[in-house]
């Protein structure tokens, strides 16, 4: 354990995109600039041993709890994984009674081509309407007041693998929405859905001809490998950019001052990138676009032709800096690679990137072209396994959201450390069937653990300290101005860490593993209160929630092999847990 942390100059999210604490927590990320800091401080490193139970609530359903609570006014909103029930809260009241709940009814056939369980990572509130999209490749809006449907759109197909698991985001009259499926060959989208009709007004591909991926005048990459006319077809073996992938089922953030969104693509379909040669954009990366019409402005690709589907679809943090003497807008990526980006969000341009995780795969990236330097001995093989290659699939950190305190200074990120054996096998496309052409292997990393929650220095560009965990830590991350970070393990507990020193100041053990958001919010009543989901599922966990044989080591994308022993620690769940001071 690392000593306390010295003062750290200023860095903080601009106020745009971060406004003053209000007490609710109305999207996943907490703001536009996805901090996940909250400035409430009753909770704080003196009084947070003393947190209780305040009530609890079951969602009925035992499947992998990924979304965030919301809290609205003195309504709470919590939304179930498959059928994805949405749930209103009474907080005025006690023990918090449902007000309503909300069926859309979803086809329980898109259970069946969901890759990695039946997860949703939550709804998102704007204009008096919860916002949330449903396995079945359905957008809903919901009235927030009466639970009554708004609209109901559908956006994708189950029977091509389509399905929806992102939490949208509303920015200014739209409702921005991605889709997943790349384990099914299914080409990668970003659609914008008018906020009072749920109308596309615009999509955005995430491969193929420039118009479909809407690159025009505007748009001017940093880097030149990624300048030139459709490059979406042309990285690409002929027509194979049509099964292409680069899915959009992760974060995207938003700068109201330079008026762009943020949003990651990701893994190119399929698997097996011997089956696809050529850089494959635009998977695996991170565009800027322009809300109103969706034209992008830049793109960076974390891993051109990715051979070890690291989507490129994590969370991004705007923080405003100084960096080496001059003031810059700054975009920080912890990303699948195992590298902490710092990216210029005005150009796309990386300032740094350096390592979190054990690597075997990835020597470094060049900055002066953005490209990683792969290890050629770790590159899979059609018919060959290669061994110890890490970080794995999931990456050194997957989807679960990191958190950023402007008092520290500090990024805090939930991550994982895996390894795996992987060989490539032949990939044959049918839509609506996995689509990936390799056997996979994971297992832990140095050291044995399989888990991290870590502090990272983000203009050092280190570690500060890091708790090790005997499992990934799967849950997101949530920082306070108590100086207190929350997070939660898959074998149940939910724990309160010290956000300066790394020290465990309080944990309660939950029914079931932790793999989802915890959010703060101040109560009817005044005081603070700290939510989250308890039910362990989404893809390393689903040994549990989907009852899957722990002898098939390939099994789940091959995840199963690393966590044959979850089931001897947690059992399914689908629990609301909240905590308040006596």
């Amino acid at each position: 354990m690392a000593p306390a942390l010295a003062q750290q100059p200023a860095i903080a999210p601009p106020p745009s995109a971060a406004p003053p604490e209000d007490g609710q927590w109305t999207m996943p990320a907490k703001n536009y600039a996805s901090t996940r800091f909250s400035g409430l401080d009753e909770i704080n490193t003196g009084n947070v041993k003393g947190l209780q139970v305040a009530f609890t609530f079951s969602t009925g359903v035992n499947r992998g709890q990924e979304a965030a609570p919301l809290v609205v006014g003195s309504t709470m909103y919590v939304l179930s994984p498959w059928p994805n029930i949405l749930y209103a809260l009474d907080l005025a009241r006690p023990g918090a009674p449902m007000k309503w709940r909300y069926d859309p009814k979803a086809e329980p056939a898109s259970q069946g081509v969901a890759c990695c369980d039946v997860v949703n990572r939550g709804p998102t509130y704007a204009e008096g309407k919860i916002f949330y999209n449903t396995l079945d490749a359905h957008t809903v809006a919901v009235d927030a007041e009466t639970g009554r449907e708004v609209w109901r759109v559908k956006v994708g197909d189950i029977n091509i693998g389509e399905t929806t698991t992102m939490a949208p985001l509303v920015v200014k009259d739209k409702v921005l929405v991605g889709n997943s499926g790349g384990e099914y060959g299914v080409r990668g989208w970003l659609k914008a859905l008018d906020i009072n009709s749920g109308e596309v007004r615009w999509t955005a591909w995430a491969t193929g001809p420039d118009g479909d991926v809407l690159i025009g005048p505007e748009f001017k990459p940093f880097y030149e490998n990624d300048r030139g006319t459709d490059l979406g077809v042309t990285t690409w073996p002929p027509e194979a950019w049509r099964q292409g992938g680069g899915n959009m089922w992760g974060w995207i953030s938003y700068d109201p001052d330079l008026d762009l969104i943020y949003h990651g693509t990701g893994n190119p379909g399929p698997w097996n990138h011997e089956a696809r040669p050529g850089d494959n954009k635009w998977t695996a990366g991170i565009f800027a676009r322009n809300p109103d019409t969706g034209a992008a402005r830049w793109f960076y690709q974390w891993s051109p032709h990715d051979v070890y589907d690291h989507d490129g679809i994590n969370e991004q943090i705007l923080l405003d800096m100084d960096w080496n003497g001059e003031p810059r807008k700054v975009l920080v990526r912890p990303e699948r690679n195992g590298f902490v980006y710092v990216l210029d969000r005005t150009t796309g341009e990386v300032l740094s990137a350096n390592p979190f995780h054990a690597l075997t795969a990835i020597s470094g990236v060049d900055l002066k072209t953005g490209r990683p330097h792969m290890v050629s001995e770790k590159e899979p093989k059609t018919g060959k396994v290669v061994r110890d290659i890490c970080p794995n699939a999931s990456g050194a950190k997957d989807w679960n959201p990191s958190a950023f305190s402007p008092r520290t200074g500090l990024l805090y990120l939930p991550h994982a450390n895996l390894c795996m054996d992987f060989e490539g096998v032949e990939p044959n496309y049918i839509a609506g069937t996995p689509y990936v052409g390799a056997n996979v292997h994971m297992k832990p990393g140095p050291g044995g653990h399989r888990g991290e929650f870590s502090a990272w220095d983000i203009r050092a560009g280190k570690e500060v300290w890091t708790i090790n965990e005997p499992f990934p830590v799967w849950s997101g991350a949530l920082v306070t101005a108590g100086d207190v970070v929350f997070y939660g393990t898959m074998e149940g507990w939910f724990k309160a860490v010290d956000a300066r020193s790394g020290e465990v100041l309080w944990q309660f053990k939950t029914s079931s593993g932790i793999i989802g958001q915890p959010t703060t919010y101040r109560g009817p009543d005044g005081h603070q209160y700290v939510a989250i989901l308890a039910g362990v599922g989404g893809w390393p966990g689903v040994i549990v929630s989907g009852d899957l044989d722990a002898r098939d080591k390939t099994a789940a994308l091959g995840f199963v092999g690393a966590m044959g022993d979850l089931p001897q620690h947690t059992t399914k769940g689908g629990t609301l847990y909240v905590f308040r001071l006596p």
